[in-house]
């Protein structure tokens, strides 16, 4: 009989917490990812829209006070706004690509594992597996943001440089 409540203090200490359970459910929700995957990419778009118009207006800053007007500024202006863009850029392409890059490798363990692989290679193939793929997806992320930061940093020296010979 002593042995009793230790056995069932044991048993309700291995289950999990009420508010961990709640938490497990509500995150188990699609849209519940889906109004998170909003709420982030609302908030970057925000910061980032922020962040474009505070450039912008210490560019403004610069070109007004100084007597002869420099081009520094401009490129400088520029390859901040193209490294803030390819950022974001490589954040969209991101969370678009991992969903798609884990139903890739389970597609690939599993058909590993239905033409008999024994678990301890199977376990070696999907770490290498895992290596390569993510390798490939941060490989193509990294050049595809730099010609988007790239592209935008000229695209921005051009309408700065333009906006600038307008105004003259």
């Amino acid at each position: 009989m002593v042995d009793s409540p230790r056995a069932s203090s044991s048993s309700s200490s291995l289950s999990p917490p009420r508010s961990y359970l709640i938490f497990m459910r509500i995150m188990s929700k699609r849209r519940t990812w889906v109004c998170l995957f909003v709420a982030v990419y609302a908030i970057l778009l925000s910061s980032s829209w922020n962040f474009l118009r505070s450039v912008l207006s210490w560019y403004k800053l610069q070109y007004t006070s100084s007597p002869s007007p420099s081009r520094i500024p401009a490129v400088y202006a520029s390859v901040v706004l193209g490294a803030v863009f390819g950022a974001m850029s490589m954040v969209a392409a991101a969370a678009v690509a991992v969903p798609a890059v884990m139903v890739i490798w389970i597609s690939v363990v599993v058909l590993l594992a239905f033409f008999g692989k024994s678990r301890r290679d199977l376990v070696v193939e999907a770490r290498k597996i895992t290596r390569e793929v993510f390798g490939f997806v941060f490989k193509v992320l990294l050049k595809e943001g730099n010609v988007v930061a790239a592209v935008c940093a000229i695209l921005g020296y051009f309408l700065l440089i333009r906006k600038d010979f307008d105004s003259i």
